[in-house]
Parts: structure tokens; sequence; C-alpha cells
């Protein structure tokens, strides 16, 4: 009876209530709060990648004001570029020495400022700072540092070593901007990497030194996978930078020595508003989309071998 009672009076309300009921309610509260990381997805992503891959197909020249579509010539402008080869070879070289170098010291960094030692607050400080200065500022000053009578130059003169033009070749060129990147942003990884450590179990490590393990196996057998998915995101949040850098070699460098640093963003930047081909840069634009998005969906699918408790 108390059953049949309940049962008629929610029917009631339903009835008064009509389609509007709680779960109709509560499907649109969710989205509602979804609505704007949705409507900044749209108009902040998905409507620009569908304009770049609509420019591609066309020749816009802004100075003589045409727009023509020209179909699949940007592309096949793309494939014979003679200094396409060399433009993915110098982005590769940055980016594979950002992210070692970049990665590698911010662990070393974060294991050692992780110790319960005296003044780890300031050098914590230290490392973090550059993080929040301008990246121009920052890189200003450092074209002013790495010139030929700069102030490297007058450290290593100090002590009887001629340093040399650090930004006029090749070599030196690229290993400059990878360590202004490196320094500017370690800090970031840093302090993800800090906070991982945090997280990893006090009495797993007295465990391991019971057994007589020594600090390289603690560190390769318990540091190392606790925090791996922290190295996973790291290593995906730097892949995707490193492919993206332009103020660096804008100020510093200009893509030279030749083109010995002219990664694609920047010749992408050459193309489009030195020399006025959006389309091409454009197609550029494009090329620079599928390569991120290779890199990241590859490392996605390569965390199942060494992302700790990842199937």
């Amino acid at each position: 009876m108390a059953l049949g009672l309940r049962a008629a009076a929610r029917t009631a309300r339903e009835g008064r209530t009509g389609w509007w009921t709680a779960t109709r309610r509560d499907h649109l509260v969710g989205y509602l709060f979804v609505a704007p990381q949705v409507a900044g997805s749209l108009l902040f992503v998905f409507l620009p990648l569908a304009l770049v891959l609509w420019y591609s197909l066309h020749e816009w020249n802004v100075l003589a004001d045409t727009f023509g579509f020209v179909g699949a010539d940007n592309y096949r402008h793309l494939l014979a570029d003679p200094n396409v080869p060399k433009v993915l070879t110098a982005t590769a070289l940055f980016s594979a020495g950002l992210v070692v170098v970049n990665l590698s010291l911010a662990l070393l960094l974060a294991v050692l400022l992780s110790q319960r030692l005296r003044g780890t607050v300031v050098f914590r400080t230290l490392f973090f700072s550059p993080v929040v200065v301008s990246l121009v500022a920052w890189t200003i000053v450092w074209g002013f540092l790495l010139q030929r009578d700069g102030g490297v130059n007058a450290l290593l003169q100090a002590v009887g070593v001629e340093g040399p033009n650090w930004l006029r070749t090749g070599p030196t060129a690229m290993a400059s901007v990878i360590a202004v990147q490196v320094v500017k942003n370690v800090g970031l990884n840093m302090v993800l990497f800090l906070a991982a450590l945090q997280g990893v179990p006090k009495e797993l490590y007295e465990a391991a030194t019971l057994d007589g393990a020594g600090a390289w196996t603690r560190f390769a057998r318990i540091t190392l996978p606790m925090i791996s998915p922290t190295v996973l995101l790291t290593s995906i949040i730097t892949v995707a930078g490193s492919l993206q850098v332009f103020a660096q070699i804008a100020v510093l460098t200009q893509g030279g020595p030749g083109t010995s640093t002219t990664v694609l963003v920047y010749y992408l930047y050459q193309q489009a508003f030195q020399f006025h081909h959006f389309g091409y840069g454009a197609t550029l634009s494009a090329l620079l989309f599928v390569i991120v998005l290779a890199l990241t969906v590859l490392q996605w699918r390569l965390r199942r071998r060494w992302v700790f408790l990842e199937s």
C-alpha cells in the first residue's frame, strides 16, 4: 500500500512538471558547466584549424590584394621546397636537444632539491625565477651576453679562454639557443618533478635500503616508475613547446647563420609575414600541426610500455 502511494505521488509530480524532470535538469547543469570549454575549443582551436586548411588551398597576396583558389599547389610546393629538409633538420635538432637537456636537468635538480638540506628553498626560487621573466626581455639580455664581446666571452677571457662568436657560427648558434631556452624553462619542469617526488612513499625507500639497494637502484627501480606519469606529462609539454619556438630564434639568430637555426615556426613566419605568401604559410602551419599531433599521439600510445600502472 505504501509503495503504491509513493508511486502515485511520484507520477503526479512528474505529470505536473511535464518534460522538465530532475534528470533533464541535471543534464542541463552539466552542459552549462562544459559550455565555456566547448565554446573556447570551437572558437580558438577548431575554427582556426579549419581556416588554416582553407587558406592552405588558396594563394593570398595582401600587397597585390589577390585571393585565389590554387588547390593542392601549396602542398606540391611544400614537397618540392629545397629549404624544407633543412628546416625540418634544424627543428629536429633543436627539439631533441631541448627535450633531452631540459628533462634531464629538471629531474636532476628536483632530486637534489628534494633533499632536506639547508638553503634548498633559496635554490628552488633561484631556478624557478626565470620562468616568470618576460620571454622577450630574457632573450634580449642573453643576446647581449652571447655577442663576441659580451659577458660570456668576458668571463671566459678572464680564465684565459677565447670564446667563439656564439650566435654567428652554426653549431654554437644552435647550442646557444637551446641553452637559453633550457635555462628559461627548466624551473617549470623542476617544480612538477618536485611535486611528484613528494608523493613517493618513503616506506619504499626504507624497505629498499634494508634490502641493500644502492642509491642508483632506488632511483631506477622506485623513483622513476613512481613519477613516470609526471615524466609523461612534462615530455608531452616540452616536445610540443619545442616545436613552437619562435621568439628566441627571431631575437637571437634570425634563423642564421644560413638556415642552421631556421626552425619550422620561424620559416612559417618568413613565408607568411616577410614574403607575404600566406597560403604557403598556412600550408606550413598544417605541417606543424600534423607533426605535433603525431608526436603527441606517439608518446601517449607508448605510455603503456613505461608509465607505471598503465595497461
